[in-house]
């Protein structure tokens, strides 16, 4: 992001990196001669490439100039079509298939050492007794000490093929001497259900982070779960969800649809539609949905919201959505390279696109978090503009509006305690994180006997923490952060982070979502329609 100025809350670089796609990469077959034939717009732009490679009066990096060239002309189609540099693609690529060949570790160089904060459930530090705490003095015989390197070459040198071998040589607090672990690479799962518990005794809760290729299966897993616990009600939380794969979404929305119920349609520019119908393997067609969306809720998250909302199913709670109704196709170039190209439009089964107008650039299609804002939008529903020309009806006669993002059944305003910016920017940036790591450090067995369920009841983090969090901060950002008005939203992030790193998966949201209104809001409609 190249932007001077950002608005933390609103997740620009997200909504465009994962978007939203159909299949993998585009396979041309037997029609590439047509595509690729030479035509004088390609001549004219090889030509000036070779120009500059052969006849410029000094050395240049030609490859640099054609990311430029190639950026330059996405940046004139729409805000989602978008390049993905070499050196970017396999990091974009594992989020996408949701995981990667590693470890399964989360360090923190602390003190010029790799510390694990933690290990990832089930991957392979953790199969063999790497802990939280740990340092990592060498890998292979060679010294990891010092500080010579950033994150990246650390990363570099932990990671490698699959079932290859990886020597570590690990300093544990309280023994004596070095110990070994000889850790296994392998396939490490980069979650995209981020929590999966019980609200009340009928209301399950399911926290989706993004919609990659392991999405379904931990979707599915989590709500089987939660049935077998008496989930009749479902909150799903699509907040702050920049989207994904587009099958992925329309089997998570089979889960709720009964048989042949149209979820979602797509046209290209040449008028070819494809429709996506619900099957007879839905798990949850007789419970009730409550879907959350903010205004970082886009592209996947908003089919999978549209098509409930459409089919009268359901529930959906929150804020006006981001409004992104393409879809992308990734496209190789053959360098290693990719673009994702938008290849069509997709529409809700009452007919609307979601997409919001970005006829007046970039620029302002990425200001439009200020604009709703500057509107009052975010905390007054009243203020949501609504265009009668893009009016639509569902089939029980519920009206709904196309052009800009769903709009929400019931509106619950932005928590401007909470979702404060400065608390934003500190979790975000790791800051809160990195911080409670060292801590944690300094008493790590005070919290050996104490069980999950009493952290999270009982547990409280007192003034003293939060102080030692000013003077952290103090130190990292050469900054006077001082919390006097969010005392009590900090101690509540900074225990979710705490339990996140203590209990792993699902204590983050556990915690915060106490003190969250939209839950609230949930539980209260859940009740009222339940008595």
């Amino acid at each position: 992001m190249t932007k001077t100025k950002i608005y933390f809350p609103f997740i620009i670089g997200a909504a465009i990196a994962a978007g939203i796609f159909i299949g993998g990469k585009l396979n041309f077959g037997d029609t590439s001669d047509k595509l690729f034939t030479s035509n004088s717009k390609k001549d004219k732009l090889n030509r000036l490439i070779d120009y500059i490679d052969y006849e410029y009066v000094e050395e240049v990096n030609t490859d640099s100039i054609v990311d430029v060239t190639v950026n330059g002309i996405l940046n004139n189609l729409d805000p989602h079509s978008v390049y993905i540099p070499k050196e970017d693609m396999q990091k974009v690529t594992e989020n996408m298939k949701g995981k990667f060949v590693g470890i399964g570790i989360n360090f923190y160089t602390f003190k010029d050492t790799i510390t694990v904060i933690k290990t990832i459930e089930n991957g392979p530090s953790a199969l063999v007794g790497i802990v939280g705490g740990d340092r990592i003095v060498s890998a292979n015989g060679e010294s990891l000490l010092g500080g010579g390197y950033n994150n990246d070459t650390l990363v570099d040198k932990l990671k490698g093929e699959r079932y290859s071998k990886l020597l570590l040589k690990v300093f544990r607090k309280g023994e004596p001497r070095l110990l070994t672990f000889n850790v296994t690479r392998d396939e490490v799962a980069i979650k995209s259900v981020d929590a999966a518990y019980m609200l009340t005794d009928n209301l399950g809760y399911i926290k989706i982070n993004r919609f990659a290729e392991s999405t379904y299966k931990e979707f599915k897993k989590a709500l089987v779960k939660l049935k077998e616990e008496g989930a009749t009600d479902l909150a799903l939380d699509l907040r702050g969800n920049p989207g994904g794969f587009l099958e992925i979404a329309v089997n998570i929305i089979d889960e709720f649809l009964e048989d042949d119920k149209l979820i979602v349609y797509t046209r290209n520019k040449k008028g070819k539609e494809d429709r996506s119908y619900a099957t007879k393997k839905g798990d949850f067609e007789k419970g009730h949905v409550y879907v959350m969306i903010d205004e970082n809720s886009a592209s996947a998250s908003e089919i999978v919201a549209g098509a409930l909302q459409d089919n009268d199913k359901g529930t959906i709670v929150g804020r006006r959505s981001y409004g992104k109704g393409l879809v992308q196709r990734e496209m190789t170039l053959g360098d290693g390279s990719a673009v994702r190209l938008t290849v069509s439009k997709y529409y809700t089964p009452t007919g609307r696109s979601i997409q919001r107008s970005y006829a007046s650039g970039n620029t302002d299609y990425y200001d439009d978090f200020a604009d709703r804002l500057n509107r009052g939008e975010l905390l007054d529903e009243k203020k949501i503009e609504v265009s009668d020309s893009l009016k639509f009806t569902t089939p029980k006669g519920k009206v709904v509006y196309g052009g800009g993002g769903i709009i929400p059944d019931v509106f619950v305003p932005y928590d401007t305690q909470m979702q404060n910016e400065t608390l934003t920017f500190l979790e975000r940036r790791g800051y809160l994180n990195n911080f409670i790591f060292e801590e944690l450090e300094k008493e790590r067995e005070a919290y050996n006997d104490m069980s999950r369920e009493e952290f999270f009841e009982n547990f409280t983090v007192s003034d003293d923490v939060v102080s030692a969090l000013e003077d952290f901060l103090k130190l990292k950002t050469r900054s006077n952060i001082v919390f006097v008005a969010y005392k009590d939203e900090v101690k509540y992030y900074l225990k979710a982070t705490l339990g996140e790193q203590l209990y792993g998966f699902g204590a983050y949201y556990k915690i915060l979502n106490k003190h969250d209104v939209m839950i609230d809001k949930v539980v209260e409609l859940s009740q009222s329609s339940n008595n």
